[in-house]
């Protein structure tokens, strides 16, 4: 779950408009007291049309580090436009989940007062890692143990949450318990349960290059974490799809 606003924080004051939209960015979020990591949400301190101004810088800074790598961008064809594509690629596709507001999801009632478990997944799942911005993918189950006063949600909105959540840079123990926070929140079930295994490039691309190694997380809140036939049952079920 994203953190929110504290306090009372004062009145909001911008930097002049001839500054870097991200000083102006930056500024918001200070003034506002607001955390803004890696893996944090900022949505709701950019501004309409502030999106393309921010690419725009993010290129032109991108097209400095190119050139601080002694690469041709004029003279080689292959990267002639590269810093634009990094750009927006960063900021509309590998990093949207901090940019883009959390996406609609259509609650339902429990109208037949449903209690059992439910599994979705796996859920395919891209994420960067924090520390060198070199890809996660993994898939995630979702265990779902909801009670009379559970909203319920379509089974594509798991994966659109999910997708929001880990579109950021982070390390994945921290993006597996924020996912379960917002799915906690908006669901409001009895119990639930989350499991993750991931390839991390940051070992396989660079470092030890180990290419076999996973990494496998597990979340239970709520009657998983006190019921440990519940939580047996859910860990055996995804063995046996996975066997």
């Amino acid at each position: 779950m994203d953190r929110k606003r504290s306090g009372n924080p004062p009145a909001p004051h911008d930097a002049g408009s001839d500054a870097p939209v991200s000083q102006r960015i930056r500024e918001r979020l200070q003034q506002a007291r607001e955390r803004f990591h890696a893996n944090d949400n900022i949505a709701r301190f950019i501004e309409p049309g502030e999106m393309a101004q921010l690419l725009a810088e993010v290129e032109g800074k991108m097209q400095g580090v190119l050139e601080s790598l002694v690469i041709d961008t004029e003279g080689d064809h292959n990267t002639q436009g590269t810093a634009r594509r990094v750009a927006r690629m960063y900021l509309t596709e590998v990093f949207r989940g901090r940019y883009s507001p959390r996406p609609d999801v259509t609650e339902f009632p429990n109208v037949e007062h449903l209690n059992e478990l439910m599994i979705v997944g796996p859920i395919t799942v891209r994420s960067a890692c924090s520390h060198h911005l070199c890809p996660i993918i993994g898939k995630v189950w979702i265990g779902v143990m909801p009670n009379e006063q559970s909203n319920l949600i379509g089974l594509s909105k798991y994966a659109r949450l999910c997708d929001w959540v880990m579109s950021r840079p982070q390390i994945q123990e921290e993006a597996v318990t924020r996912l379960v926070d917002l799915l906690q929140e908006r669901m409001q079930p009895d119990g639930i349960a989350l499991v993750m295994e991931a390839d991390h490039f940051c070992m396989q691309w660079r470092g030890v290059k180990d290419t076999d190694s996973k990494m496998i997380n597990s979340v239970m809140r709520g009657s998983f974490l006190k019921d440990a036939n519940l939580r047996r049952e859910f860990l055996a079920l995804l063995q046996r799809k996975n066997a």
